[in-house]
This record gives C-alpha cells, structure tokens and sequence, in this order.
C-alpha cells in the first residue's frame, strides 16, 4: 500500500536517498530542503508523487507553515522524518557562540520544533509514525563533537518523553542511529578555528584523523536507508535502531560500562534515602 512521507534535509546524504528509495518503490513524498536544484532530476522522474519544498528548519514558523501545507496538499501523511542536521566540529572551548547558537538551532531545535507542528495534524488524521535521525552520537561522545552530542542526546531524550504522552493517540517513534556512513557529513562539517592549546589532547588526535581522512566509514548509505524504511514500514518498530557494526560495537560498550558504574554506585545510591523510604 502506497504511503506519504515527509522528509527535511533531503538535498544529499540519508535524506536524499530515503527520497529515491520510497519515490522508487511508488511511494509520494514531500522533500524539505534549504535551497532549491538538487531534486529537480527527482522531480521530473516522479512528477506529482514528489513535492519539494524549501524550509531552514531553523525557522520555527517556517516549520509549521510547511508541515500544515503538505498535510492540506497531500490529504495524509504517514511518516515524518527528522533528517534535517549537521555536525559542528571542535573543542567546546573553540567553538563561537553563533556556532553553537547555529548548532542547537539546527539539530536539536529544528526537529523539536517539526515534531510539535506535526503533532496535532497525526492526531486529528487517527495516528502516525515519526522517524528522529539521530546517531551513535545520541548514545556516546567523541572529543571535539560536544555540541553535536548534546544536540543528539537531548533530542533522544525529547522523543523517548514525547513518545510516552502521544502513544494513546496511535503516534509512535523510531529513533535512528546510524554510525559513520558513506554520506556527506564529513563534507559538511562546520569547523572551529583550532587552538594550539590543544594540539596534544584527546582534541587534537581527533582533528588530526579527520584532516587525514582515518575515521573508518563501514556503513552503506542505501542499505542504513533500507534498514531505516523495513522499521518504519513494521507494526511495531524498536524505539530505537541503531545501524551498523560499528555503531553497534561502541554503543554496547558504551552502555556495559555505563551499567558497570551504575552498579558499582548501588549503595550510596540507596544511601540517600530517607531511612523509612524502603517501608
């Protein structure tokens, strides 16, 4: 059964080819993008199941007029994809405040805000589905991504809250974390001006293997989308899916040695009870 999908930050990467994918198999989908001419090919091959729209998500009266109008154009929309994002690269000591301010406004406020407008349009039509890109940035932290984590690990959070209160009105989430993929996010990093401060920390061993192109990219851009579709296409999807092996290996190991300290912290944990708290 054909479906309707809304998707920010569709010019390349994810995006882009969550697009192709679903216009390929007969689905319609309405594209977000900040400026126009990447999708004009994509337009001409699938006309009227395809309908593009520029929207900075950093505009939060944008959003709700953009989510509102393909709502109205397309009668339903089943599935949202938060897609929309960036990284910001370099020490929080580096970092400008406009780049913060850009970061945040982008990663973390622009899908929260997308996910409000479209709330009450999935409640009125019975239900929906919303897909939040995140990242294995959500779950753990590399040096000089610090705004990039807190960006992914607060919408992670917004989603895990939002999904308690709007599960009685057949909206669900999945929250997609992907590790290095074969995408453009390198590409579009916004880089710090680096400090020689720290050229010899955990910092600058990470902006040297990002200069010298060391990161390991294991994950395939169609088959991560592919993953991405299966979960959104399934009764009842995982809140969250991560994707690739990497991915997987370090949020395991992020989370055993969570769970270790957590545990280790048991007594003094209870130790700050009130002492009839256990009656």
């Amino acid at each position: 059964m054909m479906k309707t999908w809304f998707i920010t930050g569709t010019s390349s990467g994810l995006g882009r080819v969550l697009a192709e994918q679903l216009l390929q198999r007969g689905d319609r989908v309405v594209a977000t993008l900040r400026r126009d001419g990447p999708l004009d090919e994509l337009k001409k091959q699938h006309g009227n199941r395809l309908r593009v729209v520029t929207l900075d998500v950093t505009d939060t009266r944008a959003i709700r007029t953009c989510v509102a109008d393909a709502f109205d154009a397309m009668g339903r929309i089943d599935v949202i994809v938060n897609n929309a994002g960036y990284g910001l690269f370099g020490a929080a000591e580096e970092l400008t405040d406009a780049q913060i301010d850009r970061q945040i406004a982008t990663n973390l406020t622009g899908s929260i805000q997308v996910i409000r407008a479209a709330l009450p349009l999935l409640r009125r039509q019975g239900g929906g589905r919303i897909v939040q890109v995140s990242s294995e940035g959500g779950q753990i932290a590399y040096p000089n991504f610090s705004l990039y984590h807190a960006t992914k690990w607060g919408i992670e959070g917004f989603v895990e809250s939002v999904a308690k209160e709007v599960a009685p009105f057949g909206i669900d989430f999945v929250i997609v974390e992907p590790g290095p993929t074969s995408t453009q996010f390198g590409a579009g990093l916004d880089h710090a001006a680096s400090m020689p401060e720290y050229d010899d920390t955990p910092a600058g061993e990470v902006r040297r293997a990002v200069a010298s192109n060391s990161f390991a990219i294991r994950g395939d851009a169609g088959k991560t989308v592919a993953a991405m579709i299966v979960a959104a296409d399934s009764t009842h999807p995982p809140l969250r899916l991560t994707l690739g092996g990497g991915a997987y290996g370090s949020i395991s190991a992020a989370l055993a040695e969570r769970l270790k300290t957590l545990q280790a912290q048991k007594e003094i944990a209870f130790s700050a009870d009130y002492a009839d708290s256990a009656d």
